[in-house]
């Protein structure tokens, strides 16, 4: 394991350009550019807003805070697991010419999808700030920092196994689509537990960590309040089984994957 972070530190320039390459690749001649990033999230949230508010019983300010940090973090852990599916297929080129660390490819689409997942962070801090006319949530960054690098290393190790996945099995893309528009909706982002609960279905929530990821990130940002250890430890529990999962399939696969290409 570490001697192939090491590998993918060493090989840093490389994989930085390519994360540089489908930036200007995805925004070359849009008239927003990158303002795309801000407008989709701030767009869907506004139409939830518009639709759900009424039902869930919160205030509008509220909802739509709650609303665009549970958007952030589902679309960035939906991104690089979809988008992960091709992180091998896609660069095919570069794995037939170069002998390079497999770990730079899923990298590539998780740090491609981390800039965007920050844009819209910062949205989502400046949103909080102008609605509550309140400087504290800046006061609770601290608290969320250390959230984003463990959602960042659960991105990458996503994208590292659904790559691999996918090279042997092809539908799986296809399957995983459908399995995240089921997902969005099991999890508490347009609208709150207290849903789940009065239809007596608290094992919705309970049994998705991916809850747990969205409550280390809002819960300090929109509330002011520290989600319980044990949603911490969902969190921290489930990166670290996915990252041995994907060290693991780095080191059973890379020899062979070749072949199934």
């Amino acid at each position: 394991m570490f001697q192939h972070l090491k590998a993918v530190w060493t090989f840093r320039y490389f994989w930085a350009s390519l994360v540089k390459m489908d930036l200007m690749t995805r925004y070359r001649k849009s008239v927003l550019g990158i303002g795309w990033s801000l407008l989709h999230p701030l767009g869907m949230t506004a139409v939830f807003v518009l639709v759900f508010s009424q039902f869930s019983g919160e205030n509008w300010k509220v909802y739509s805070q709650l609303t665009l940090a549970g958007m952030a973090v589902f679309g960035f852990l939906r991104d690089c697991t979809l988008q992960g599916c091709h992180a091998l297929t896609r660069n095919e080129a570069y794995i037939r010419q170069s002998p390079l660390p497999f770990g730079i490819y899923p990298l590539r689409t998780m740090l491609s999808n981390l800039v965007h997942f920050l844009i819209t962070l910062a949205v989502l801090v400046v949103l909080i700030a102008i609605l509550n006319s309140s400087l504290d949530v800046f006061a609770q960054l601290w608290k969320v920092v250390p959230m984003v690098v463990v959602l960042a290393v659960c991105g990458w190790a996503l994208a590292t196994v659904t790559a691999f996945a996918t090279v042997y099995f092809h539908d799986i893309s296809h399957l995983l689509e459908l399995a995240a528009q089921l997902l969005f909706f099991l999890t508490p982002i347009i609208y709150g537990r207290e849903v789940f609960d009065k239809r007596e279905m608290p094992q919705v929530v309970d049994w998705n960590p991916i809850a747990a990821f969205i409550e280390v990130i809002r819960e300090p940002l929109v509330k002011g309040e520290v989600p319980g250890w044990g949603t911490y430890a969902t969190v921290f529990g489930v990166t670290a089984a996915l990252l041995g999962v994907a060290f693991l399939t780095i080191h059973k696969l890379s020899r062979r994957v070749i072949f199934q290409m």
